[in-house]
């Protein structure tokens, strides 16, 4: 088995031009077949509000749920660096608490890091937890979190805004800072800026590494996918169809053969 991922590990795969692979995950069998496949980075994505649970957002995910999912997915990994999600209000009310639920994740989950949504405004928060020996993944651009205040998922086009809070998340001492929903030439440019990586999610092929959401790429959802995803697999159609199967020879009495009968 290879070496385990990093944070320094991360830092020198930039150094290096080596692309980071960064996939969602929710549960151990996923976790473990995704760090198998050679997934670098993990993350728990308070995605899962969405895509496991069916909300129309992220925003009703709690703190124990993320942590009970963290937990599930540490368990899978043996490779990949396991990253979890913050959950709306758990960073947002105050400095301590932010730490406090930071830490929570590397104490009763077994993750190996944060993600916390936003830029320049969440820059106490970044360095209180890097300080606090908690590394922290930043996120700019498309904030799901934030989701009303911008009028829904739409793509960031302010340059200017997008390169005060790469850089400020660096400075604060992010390891790394996700790029949502940014036009290609500004993620070229903020990769180009920054020393620390960048990972993308529809924000071109500049950025030192890609994350995508693990139920879109593999054909999971019934819902709309997003432009900038590729689906890699059609899980949904191959699960409904051996269902229908095993239905139907339960009806005609096909199955429990013989071979399946002590």
């Amino acid at each position: 088995m290879s070496k385990a991922v990093t944070v320094k590990t991360l830092m020198e795969m930039k150094q290096n031009k080596t692309r980071i692979v960064s996939l969602t995950a929710y549960d151990y069998p996923f976790a473990k077949i995704a760090d198998e496949a050679g997934i670098d980075i993990l993350l728990v994505g308070d995605s899962l509000g969405m895509v496991v649970q069916g909300g129309a957002s992220t925003l009703g995910v709690t703190m124990d749920e993320m942590i009970y999912h963290t937990r599930t997915v540490a368990r899978g990994a043996k490779r990949a660096l396991v990253v979890g999600d913050m959950p709306f209000l758990s960073y947002q009310v105050s400095l301590s608490e932010a730490v406090y639920n930071a830490g929570r994740f590397l104490k009763e989950a077994g993750a190996a890091a944060v993600k916390l949504e936003g830029g320049a405004t969440v820059v106490d928060r970044i360095q209180a937890m890097t300080e606090a020996g908690i590394p922290v993944q930043a996120h700019i651009g498309l904030t799901p979190q934030s989701v009303h205040q911008l009028g829904g998922f739409r793509v960031q086009r302010d340059e200017a805004r997008l390169l005060i809070d790469a850089e400020a998340v660096q400075a604060a001492g992010a390891f790394s800072v996700v790029l949502e929903g940014i036009p290609k030439t500004i993620a070229t440019k903020i990769t180009q800026t920054l020393k620390i990586p960048t990972i993308g999610i529809g924000a071109g092929s500049d950025c030192d590494g890609q994350v995508l959401v693990l139920h879109d790429m593999l054909g999971l959802t019934a819902t709309h996918v997003p432009k900038f995803v590729k689906q890699y697999a059609n899980l949904r159609k191959n699960a409904i169809d051996g269902i229908a199967n095993y239905v139907r020879e339960v009806r005609e009495n096909i199955f429990p053969a013989d071979e399946h009968t002590y």
